[in-house]
């Protein structure tokens, strides 16, 4: 097992201590969940949300389109970064996650996904059920490679990142009857925190004793949401965000009552609203000029393949001031600014 050392940030707009370098014991970082932490699953199944043609990745190593949905690096490629760990650990589905690269993790998320299998199921994308499953086809695979003990002790030392939600709210519940006129957003915030804490005891009986749980991101702010909800304004959609803060609350209590429950099962709340909330609505106090209009194309309705590809126009040529480099997705700068606001929380979980 490798000691990994983790160079903490000082935390984002808020007076706290610079942590120190803490020797933790993670060998393995695995990753479930949506857009924010998928480094290319969904390049190899049959749906439409892929990101794998420029401009997506033109500033990524390389200058390549991985399938991040991204102009570089995500969320889970800056946690591994702060982690010791040379690369992101593969997505499953690719060819790299095979052999001694399964030592290091593999990524099982899907770009657009959400915690509700229906959410997933619209866009022919990976549920988090299914996610699972692959997760354990995962350790099948490792104990081939490493052994029952060694498999084992990678399995519960290792580092679980869990990231959705967000589009079981804005691509389900609000374009969907079925959903909202028959479940108030208070009922469906629920069905989600249910789904959220069933699928953290899942991975806790399969092994997993380190767990960090995203929120979910101030998805009134996104360029598209201000473009279509908007009407005309050109800040954040308040009823959207009131919508992301109920579900975030709920998410929050029921973390810290399952964390009482299992005595032995390291579990953190990591909260990306409030970075993203702060770029949105004062970029300047970090260095950025732009949060109304995403980098790719005209920056309103651009995203995925079908719009923000290489036949966009007007594709900013400097990513580094804007806050979303698509109309759904944070910028590289913007992902950096996100990954140092948790970094202590990561800390908790790993030291």
């Amino acid at each position: 097992m490798k000691v990994r050392c983790i160079l903490l940030l000082a935390v984002f707009l808020v007076a706290r201590p610079t942590a120190d370098c803490t020797k933790g014991s993670v060998p393995a970082i695995m990753f479930f969940g949506d857009s924010l932490v998928d480094v290319g699953n969904n390049d190899y199944i049959h749906t439409i949300v892929k990101a794998n043609l420029p401009p997506y990745g033109r500033d990524f190593e390389g200058n390549v389109a991985t399938g991040r949905f991204c102009n570089g690096m995500l969320l889970s490629d800056m946690i591994g970064e702060k982690l010791g760990f040379s690369s992101s650990p593969p997505a499953y589905l690719s060819p790299q996650a095979a052999g001694t690269n399964l030592l290091n993790g593999a990524n099982f998320a899907s770009a657009g996904s959400g915690y509700y299998d229906p959410t997933s199921l619209m866009y022919g994308l990976i549920p988090l059920s299914q996610q699972l499953k692959n997760f354990k086809e995962y350790i099948s695979k490792l104990v081939a490679v490493a052994g029952s003990s060694q498999a084992q002790s990678i399995i519960s030392d290792s580092l679980y990142i869990l990231s959705s939600g967000s589009n079981d709210f804005a691509f389900n519940y609000y374009i969907n009857p079925l959903l909202y006129k028959t479940l108030t957003t208070d009922h469906f915030a629920d069905l989600l925190v249910g789904i959220s804490i069933r699928t953290v005891t899942q991975l806790y009986g399969m092994g997993a004793r380190r767990i960090g749980v995203f929120s979910v991101p101030p998805f009134g702010c996104f360029p598209l949401a201000i473009t279509v909800f908007g009407f005309g304004s050109s800040k954040c959609v308040p009823g959207l965000n009131d919508d992301a803060l109920r579900l975030n609350k709920k998410l929050n209590a029921a973390i810290d009552l399952l964390s009482k429950q299992l005595h032995d099962l390291k579990i953190e709340f990591l909260d990306i609203y409030t970075p993203v909330y702060i770029l949105s609505t004062s970029p300047g106090s970090q260095g950025f000029t732009e949060t109304r209009r995403a980098c790719c194309g005209t920056g309103t309705v651009e995203s995925t393949i079908l719009l923000c590809n290489p036949k966009s126009t007007g594709t900013c040529p400097n990513a580094t001031t804007y806050v979303y480099w698509d109309v759904l997705h944070p910028s590289e700068a913007a992902n950096k600014v996100i990954v140092d606001s948790f970094a202590q929380s990561i800390n908790q979980l790993v030291i």
